[in-house]
């Protein structure tokens, strides 16, 4: 049985890691209080700090007992936080009636302007420049996901001002932030195939505590919101 490769990298990594990682939960959270009380709703927002704060613990838990430890395909930390997580979303969430409620209510940019937490995706490098990433992989995956988090300020500047090109660029931005989540996800599980098969580099560093926060919320929250906003945008006109 094939069992995790650990990376050693600087401490002050995992440190900056932990100390940003909570931003995209806690801009998510205040979006849904926001919008919660506009809908005189309150549960929502106490529902969803309860749930994250829940996951979160979820996640440690399972990384400091070993469970993301052995290698399968797909990888544990798919099978025991992505995948559940993004049944919950696409599933539960979708078709739960505050969800809709703030799905018409909620402004397209306040959507958009979520992505910028995808800065984040500076650790790709740095793991990367550690030697505890593939850096092609890496490269790709955080430039990407900066490159998204980036343009939503344009993206978000131009719907506010309510310019004629307004929809058809937020419609590139999504697709282009759609194909940069899903390339990061199809590649990893690729990688992790051929690290089980050959012995290279996989994408261990991604099981491990804190970094396994990635896999288990990035993929399905980023593609839930990037399907939000593909909702939002049939009704959408400047």
């Amino acid at each position: 049985m094939n069992t995790l490769t650990h990376y050693i990298t600087p401490d002050w990594i995992s440190v900056a890691f932990l100390a940003l990682i909570p931003i995209p939960f806690i801009l998510i959270v205040l979006l849904i209080r926001s919008e919660a009380k506009k809908a005189n709703n309150q549960l929502a927002f106490s529902v969803s700090l309860f749930f994250f704060i829940a996951y979160l613990a979820y996640i440690y838990i399972a990384s400091l007992n070993g469970w993301f430890n052995q290698i399968y395909l797909p990888p544990k930390v798919l099978l025991l936080t992505t995948f559940p997580f993004a049944f919950l979303l696409f599933v539960v969430v979708s078709n739960n009636k505050i969800y809709k409620t703030i799905l018409k209510n909620v402004a397209l940019e306040s959507i958009v302007q979520l992505h910028i937490f995808r800065l984040i995706g500076v650790f790709f490098l740095l793991l990367a420049l550690h030697d505890s990433l593939p850096k092609p992989f890496a490269f790709i995956a955080g430039i990407g996901d900066m490159l998204t988090a980036i343009s939503s300020i344009f993206v978000v500047k131009a719907i506010r001002n309510k310019k004629s090109y307004a929809k058809k660029l937020t419609l590139v931005w999504n697709i282009f932030g759609t194909v940069d989540i899903l390339f990061t996800a199809i590649a990893a599980n690729v990688l992790t195939k051929i690290s089980m098969d050959t012995g290279a580099m996989g994408v261990d560093k991604l099981a491990e505590f804190p970094f396994c926060i990635i896999p288990a919320f990035a993929p399905p929250m980023i593609l839930f919101l990037h399907w939000t906003i593909f909702k939002k945008l049939r009704d959408f006109s400047v």
